[in-house]
């Protein structure tokens, strides 16, 4: 029975150590930044229940400091111009919204003071305070700041892939898929909500390559 006891306990300890090292990835330590042209941040919201509605945004950058012997000292922070957003909106704006100040959907968002309100904040930014390994992905918390107000918001972080030394530009390069939910009104956002759901899911799928 002690023997028994004993292997469990020993299982249970290996499995608990794995879990806090958290993913193996190959890419060295050091500076690194997102790439642009493999990188993608959206954002998804209810709309009267009927359906997610899915937007963008074409203007953001990234810095993580990575350690990957101790995931726990890395750090990442993002900036996004919210200008940047994009609806995909194919319909007659202005016929259908005939008392707007602005000429598409893409530009209310951007500008409106019920949404982004790009013309009082011209930034959102997120700067991670704590990395905590699990599994094989990630804990991210940070401070997300938004329309003048700053909270903190924690992301699930899936580490896609790893190089060490990339076929094409012979250097590090790492992929995340990351996700997380927020209460937009936590952050004054407010006005919206009997057609828009206060929760907003974000999602970054990317690769940052050293620098």
């Amino acid at each position: 029975m002690r023997v028994t006891v004993t292997a469990a306990l020993l299982t249970l300890a290996f499995a608990t150590a794995a879990s806090a090292k958290g993913p193996d990835i190959k890419a060295p330590a050091g500076a690194y930044k997102s790439d642009p042209n493999h990188s993608s941040l959206t954002f998804k919201i209810d709309h009267m229940g009927l359906s997610h509605y899915t937007a963008r945004f074409t203007r953001f950058s990234a810095d993580l400091s990575l350690d990957p012997a101790k995931l726990s000292n890395s750090s990442v922070s993002l900036a996004i111009d919210p200008a940047s957003v994009k609806t995909d909106y194919s319909g007659d704006f202005k016929a259908g919204h005939k008392d707007s100040p602005y000429n598409s959907f893409d530009e209310e968002i951007a500008r409106g003071d019920k949404f982004l309100n790009g013309d009082k904040f011209a930034t959102i930014t997120f700067k991670s305070t704590k990395v905590v390994p699990e599994g094989k992905g990630l804990k991210v918390t940070g401070d997300l700041t938004f329309l003048g107000v700053t909270k903190p918001v924690t992301l699930d972080v899936e580490v896609v892939g790893s190089v060490a030394k990339h076929p094409y530009m012979g250097k590090g390069v790492v992929g995340f898929s990351a996700r997380g939910v927020v209460k937009r009104s936590d952050w004054g956002m407010t006005g919206t909500q009997a057609f828009l759901s206060d929760d907003v899911t974000i999602i970054y799928e990317g690769e940052f390559d050293q620098q």
